[in-house]
């Protein structure tokens, strides 16, 4: 009988501990549902096509081809890439840088560069963390965090900083995004108190979606006891739907 009431009470444990948990993901989905709605709510009321709250929908895209120029500046110097993302190559060789500072690439350079362009997205919103910080007659601002579990750990600066979006209420379209860090963050060997990407888009109302006009980054760092400037702009040009 004793053998009995133990097992009772440790299968009753088990289960409360069980139903507690079952409880607590419920909590959370409900929050995310309700911290989304509220966001979905506000841009339904301007009837507003919500696909920008997919991250995916704002990448560069990989069905069309286009030029990109990046200008990276560091301490008062600039070094210019020019390169073209053709779909139909295989996917190792979809990108062709064409020059470094209008000299043919190293194939290191290129290397490099097709590296850096070949890491997956980081990107995926936490729903929990939606909310509007503004809203006037001609624009909605609303913000989220990425996603920590989704987060990388060479990225995982990330969790510092906060995703904003900018709506512009009147042509009912998104006109940029910024990612902007919340508190001072370490960035492999650096430690930035500001760190800032901001990029601009238009909406083809051909294909109805989003297309990146450019992006720019800007960063303060700390390094041996002196602050270095990052900036770095990316200019996309001439999108050509893929064969």
């Amino acid at each position: 009988m004793k053998n009995n009431t133990s097992e009772y009470r440790t299968f009753k444990s088990i289960s409360l501990k069980g139903i507690f948990i079952i409880l607590l993901l419920s909590l959370f989905v409900m929050q995310a549902s309700a911290q989304k709605s509220l966001v979905t709510s506000a841009l339904s009321k301007y009837g507003l096509d919500q696909s920008f709250l997919d991250a995916a929908n704002l990448r560069a895209p990989v069905d069309h081809a286009f030029d990109l120029k990046e200008s990276t500046t560091v301490a008062g110097k600039t070094k210019v890439i020019l390169a073209k993302f053709e779909p139909s190559a295989t996917e190792h060789e979809r990108w062709k840088v064409v020059s470094v500072d209008g000299k043919s690439p190293s194939l290191y350079e290129t290397n490099t560069f097709r590296n850096a362009r070949a890491k997956p997205p980081v990107d995926k919103p936490d729903e929990t963390t939606y909310k509007i910080d503004s809203e006037t007659t001609d624009q909605m601002v609303i913000s989220y965090k990425m996603d920590a579990a989704s987060i990388p750990k060479e990225a995982s600066f990330l969790k510092d900083c906060r995703v904003i979006l900018s709506i512009d209420l009147k042509n009912k379209q998104l006109t940029q995004l910024q990612l902007l860090n919340e508190k001072p963050v370490k960035i492999g060997p650096l430690t930035a108190n500001k760190f800032e990407i901001v990029t601009k888009y238009f909406y083809d109302k051909l294909t109805k979606r989003y297309f990146p006009l450019n992006d720019n980054v800007h960063m303060d760092a700390a390094f041996l006891g002196k602050t270095v400037t990052t900036q770095i702009e990316t200019v996309y040009s001439n999108y050509t739907k893929g064969r």
